[in-house]
């Protein structure tokens, strides 16, 4: 279908009592993490299961909103084009943030390049809207401190995170650190789910990006980008396991494979995602057109992804 042509009466029917299931058990699941993890103090710790969850509003809300602007922005995205896509499913988890994210359906490929782009590039844009006064505002709650000496998590370091750390707190001195807010954490999670939306490869929100800029070329990134995460993950093997190993580091060999393995595992879904689309290629589109203006909206996206990129996501002291 092209863009612009008005979808068949009744074509494509999405039950949306799925979408509120989910989506209810996703805002469960994320306040379970906020109270359980990153709100949780000796105080809550003490209360009841329900209200420490509760006690976890200023981690999941804001998460909550910055996943809800990116879903919507994608789905009013295909909308506007008439392109056919269910209401997003979210994906609750009952660990670390409490949720995956989510994914929209979308039954058609689809066949305009510049529809491609726009409903690829809404997501993560919109996301971040929310993502940065998000973590702005959590930054301005979050003291800066000494770094504990074990028995603490630090989390994934990038070029804007690190801008938006100066601008807020200035320089910080050597062995210290921003201790951070529920709010922060959730607008840093922000950061790190447009990140990981942004790679490059397959249909993640990257690789349609790529494929409207690129077209079929973005098989090559694709291949490339799927090897270059097996050698990060090598280079984390190298980075934490081999010392210990050695008798070089003093780190109990658990942690240490623990902080290299995010990559591998993100290698491994990306060769799942090869394996069911079978190959490295998108699904093509009708036209090989993209507008002058879209065209600079993917190299804002692509300079953006290298701004969110985190080299080691999460690392366990």
């Amino acid at each position: 279908m092209t863009e612009g042509e008005a979808l068949p009466s009744g074509k494509h029917q999405f039950d949306g009592r799925i979408n509120v299931v989910f989506f209810v058990a996703t805002v469960t699941t994320v306040f379970w993490a906020g109270g359980s993890y990153w709100a949780l103090t000796e105080e809550t710790a003490k209360l009841p299961a329900l209200e420490r969850m509760l006690s976890g509003w200023t981690f999941a809300v804001p998460l909550l909103a910055i996943l809800l602007f990116h879903e919507f922005g994608h789905y009013i995205a295909a909308r506007l084009h008439r392109v056919p896509a269910s209401l997003p499913y979210f994906i609750p988890i009952p660990l670390f943030l409490g949720t995956f994210g989510a994914v929209i359906a979308m039954p058609d490929r689809i066949r305009s390049r510049n529809a491609l782009l726009d409903i690829g590039a809404a997501g993560p844009l919109a996301g971040l809207l929310v993502a940065i006064p998000v973590l702005v505002i959590g930054l301005s709650l979050s003291p800066v401190g000494p770094n504990p000496e074990s028995g603490y998590i630090l989390e994934g370091q990038n070029l804007l995170y690190l801008l938006l750390k100066y601008l807020v707190h200035g320089p910080i001195p050597p062995g210290h650190d921003v201790h951070l807010h529920p709010t922060a954490a959730a607008g840093w999670a922000g950061l790190l789910l447009t990140m990981l939306n942004l790679i490059p490869f397959g249909q993640l929100d990257g690789g349609h990006i790529t494929y409207a800029l690129l077209g079929d070329r973005h098989a090559v990134v694709g291949r490339w980008v799927h090897t270059g995460l097996l050698l990060l993950f090598l280079g984390h093997i190298g980075w934490f396991l081999l010392p210990v190993l050695a008798g070089a580091a003093e780190t109990p060999w658990v942690l240490a494979l623990s902080n290299s393995m995010t990559w591998f595992w993100w290698f491994g879904l990306l060769s799942l995602m090869k394996r069911l689309q079978g190959g490295y290629q998108h699904p093509p589109t009708d036209d090989r057109v993209l507008s002058d203006k879209r065209r600079k909206v993917a190299w804002a996206c692509a300079l953006l992804f290298a701004l969110l990129f985190m080299p080691t996501p999460l690392t366990q002291y």
